[in-house]
């Protein structure tokens, strides 16, 4: 039934379905894993890579994190190219708006405007749904640290802990199970740190497979984006005790 209605975006299925924002969907449930954590202190991104080689130079290679702007940055999961796209886009509606108003962009406004845009490619003819998911964690003026979701449909959504990429489903139970509305910038890194090493497919973790980056105010308040280095990333996985992490893992499957 699926191949006569699937042809282009602009067909419903006798079942009121889109069948490319559902391919699109289908995409980014095998891509690595991103996790976002809100807490009073600020917002912390993981991310799982699933490019890893020993020739990559790690500080030009970014897969899944990326700044906006002084405010905003995100996490991707599913096809970077089209990821690129839409940073770009981004970028430049964060800098336009910048110019016009003499202030930073509202973090949902931002949102908003993506999301319009990737709403648009599943209802003209000729296009395709951009193949990707994003965590946007921001700051503002308005409503402090803030986290959002959005997918291929143009659908966004706040939340306080959140995961796309494969293996949500484990990933959402064990956030579901320790996340805490009062918890720290400290205490969602551990949080982020505990829910990869249970839920990635893969017996070690070095920081040739994550991404991890913080939105946070230092002490004069400003509000700082952080990308951690190699070495940031192995000092969080060894003070995380992250092999034994592992191992009761392997015990326990």
């Amino acid at each position: 039934m699926a191949r006569r209605y699937d042809g282009r975006t602009t067909i419903f299925s006798p079942e009121g379905r889109l069948y490319q924002v559902e391919y699109a969907m289908e995409a980014i449930s095998h891509a690595g894993m991103c996790i976002g954590i809100l807490s009073k202190e600020g917002v912390v991104l993981a991310a799982e890579k699933k490019t890893t080689s020993k020739l990559l130079e790690q500080m030009q290679s970014h897969e899944k994190l990326y700044k906006l702007n002084d405010y905003m940055c995100v996490a991707v999961a599913g096809l970077t190219a089209d990821a690129n796209t839409l940073i770009h886009y981004c970028r430049n509606q964060a800098h336009s708006y910048t110019l016009s108003y003499n202030e930073p962009i509202p973090c949902e406004q931002l949102v908003q405007r993506m999301c319009d845009l990737k709403q648009g490619y599943t209802q003209y003819g000729g296009l395709r749904p951009f193949g990707v998911s994003f965590l946007y964690a921001g700051h503002d003026e308005h409503h402090g640290f803030q986290l959002y979701h959005s997918d291929p449909s143009g659908n966004y959504s706040g939340w306080k802990a959140t995961c796309i990429g494969a293996n949500t489903t484990n990933a959402t139970a064990l956030l579901k199970q320790d996340y805490t509305e009062e918890c720290s910038l400290k205490e969602a890194i551990s949080l982020a740190v505990k829910v990869l090493a249970k839920t990635m497919d893969s017996a070690s973790i070095g920081s040739d497979k994550l991404e991890f980056a913080t939105l946070s105010k230092n002490a004069s308040g400003k509000i700082v984006y952080k990308p951690y280095t190699s070495a940031d990333i192995e000092k969080l996985l060894l003070d995380e005790n992250v092999k034994k992490i592992l191992e009761d893992k392997e015990k326990d499957a």
